[in-house]
């Protein structure tokens, strides 16, 4: 062995030591801050090999300044760590964990927790919502669901005094969208009966296993609990948000028009789709692929009967009964045939399967009037089925391929089984509603849609989400009203009156977050083109869509960065 030789083996083992010591240090540093995060948020809680899910956080002032202050030390012990001494994996599991930390960070400067409310979720629709999807197969556990419920006075404390902050600073959505918001607490407030909550449901469900005096005492004293404690801090939040939260929001639809609205508006754009892309670029985006949809969809018109007047096939779709079920039994059939059809081809794209299974079910009654038309979890599909005239049934199989098999549902119980940090596991818009959004153009791929209706159906969804990037930057950067933005979601969909409404106060609420999709779609698209020129007779489909769900949910840079490693291993094979 010569000496150069020895030198290069000494610094290779110098090396890898170093490695070691820094993978090391990165790994102490997520794992004792995700177990003080699980203390603090409970993040992670109520699996099946822990303990039952007795927890809610604190959501005080002092609580969201303490996290502020934690995230920042941690950032700054992250950034201590040379990355250039990291593994490929560790990068990347550096760089997910440097992107968080900056979100985390972010949000608590502006003080989000002040805007716990948007048109289209608030925190007191989780709590009924996550209440009756709760099952109990022993005592144990339904004994700490009670003792959560009684916290949840606290809780909502903490909230009205959070909401009441930020709405005398002028922070909050704007009035215009929040009107009926408050329908769901006056329903919990005003009831008589405690067992026709939703939060009695899981009680009234008992298993039959159980011994009778068990389930009665345990339903007693959830009865006594939703009626001395959760009845009246409803009634206490109906009143706060009827007399002081709602008719003070703010008048403007325009994030900029808030307090530090134009910093404020590009963390979110920044959170939501993990760039840095300005408001103006993302709306330059918008309109770019809003006319290349609509070319598509000229070819549909065509193809229809309709020759280049796609406002006609739109008019046509939306007023044609043949379009929209008559029972609502009949649009959850609907969803689940294209189900079934996607498992027809499913080993053609993919190859790793998640063993999770999911079921349909219909949106809870409580909420379904402001709640949009689907949404996917790991174990559940989601459908509206109120007001049906406003449920395309040629909108379903694109709906479907997006928010159950292979999008949300599919994605999301993949990300639970990887052999990940649980940090990595966390749900990050861009590539999560990017992959939605991508499956439904796969979906033309796989065969999905049969009629020239659904695929337009689809394109529909598509043109959505590009004018999302349009009319979300345009209210709330570049002086759009809320007329202006649902008359431009109208002229170049096909999607009902009622969701044109629901979406555009969504979107005036919740700023930033409809910028994720499209965007996130175009990244996996660009990436997917690459690889297949990269790699010509190489690629394989179902390695590339292994490979982007393999990753857990991460930024779309980190994606790029990891894309381009797998084509890069492609080509040495």
């Amino acid at each position: 062995m010569t000496a150069a030789e020895n030198t290069t083996d000494q610094t290779s083992a110098d090396q890898a030591a170093a490695t070691t010591e820094a993978g090391a240090a990165l790994e102490a540093l997520y794992t004792a801050e995700w177990q003080w995060r699980e203390a603090e948020l409970g993040s992670g809680r109520a699996k099946p090999d822990e303990k039952p899910d007795d927890f809610m956080p604190d959501v005080s002032e002092e609580a969201q300044l303490r996290r502020l202050q934690k995230w920042q030390s941690t950032l700054e012990q992250l950034r201590a760590i040379d990355r250039d001494e990291l593994s490929a994996e560790e990068q990347t599991t550096y760089d997910v964990y440097e992107n968080q930390l900056q979100t985390f960070i972010e949000s608590q400067q502006f003080r989000t927790w002040e805007r716990p409310v948007t048109a289209d979720n608030a925190f007191w629709r989780n709590l009924a919502f996550g209440a009756a999807r709760q099952h109990f197969e022993t005592a144990d556990a339904a004994e700490a669901y009670l003792r959560k419920l009684s916290q949840v006075p606290r809780y909502i404390d903490q909230q009205i005094e959070n909401m009441r902050t930020g709405v005398t600073r002028g922070f909050g959505p704007a009035k215009v969208c929040m009107t009926g918001r408050e329908e769901p607490v006056r329903a919990v407030a005003q009831e008589t009966d405690a067992a026709a909550l939703p939060f009695y449901k899981p009680f009234a469900e008992l298993p039959a296993v159980m011994p009778e005096a068990t389930r009665a005492k345990l339903q007693a004293e959830a009865v006594h609990i939703l009626g001395e404690q959760i009845i009246p801090a409803y009634g206490k939040l109906y009143e706060f948000l009827t007399t002081e939260y709602l008719p003070n929001l703010p008048e403007s639809i325009a994030t900029y028009d808030q307090p530090e609205g134009e910093a404020f508006y590009a963390s979110q754009l920044r959170e939501f789709t993990t760039t840095d892309y300005t408001a103006d670029q993302i709306h330059a985006i918008g309109v770019e692929h809003v006319a290349k949809i609509k070319a598509e969809m000229v070819e549909i018109a065509q193809e229809t009967g309709f020759g280049d007047d796609v406002d006609a096939l739109i008019e046509f779709m939306r007023t044609d009964e043949q379009f929209y079920a008559k029972t609502p039994k009949e649009l959850v059939a609907y969803a689940a045939y294209t189900c079934k059809a996607f498992d027809g081809v499913i080993h053609q794209y993919f190859g790793k399967l998640p063993h999770q299974r999911f079921s349909i079910m219909e949106t809870p009654r409580e909420i379904a009037a402001f709640d949009t038309f689907g949404r996917g979890a790991p174990d559940k599909y989601i459908l509206n089925t109120y007001n049906l005239p406003a449920r395309p049934l040629y909108s379903l199989p694109a709906l479907t391929l997006h928010e159950s098999s292979p999008g949300h549902s599919f994605q999301l119980s993949l990300a639970l089984e990887l052999d990940l940090p649980e940090f990595r596991r966390q749900y990050i818009s861009a590539f999560g509603e990017g992959w939605g959004l991508y499956c439904e153009r796969l979906g033309d791929e796989m065969g999905m849609y049969e009629t020239p209706y659904e695929r337009m159906g689809m394109l529909s969804f598509q043109m959505w989400r590009a004018v999302r990037l349009v009319v979300d930057t345009g209210m709330h950067a570049l002086g759009w009203s809320r007329e202006q933005a649902q008359d431009f979601l109208r002229s170049n969909t096909a999607i009902a009156e009622h969701e044109i409404v629901t979406e555009i106060d969504r979107y005036i609420s919740w700023p930033g977050q409809a910028c994720a999709y499209y965007l996130g779609q175009l990244t996996i698209e660009k990436l997917r083109a690459q690889a297949e020129a990269e790699l010509g007779e190489a690629f394989s489909i179902r390695d590339f869509h292994d490979k982007v769900l393999s990753l857990g949910s991460v930024p779309l840079r980190v994606l790029e960065t990891e894309i381009g490693r797998f084509i890069a291993e492609a080509q040495t094979q």
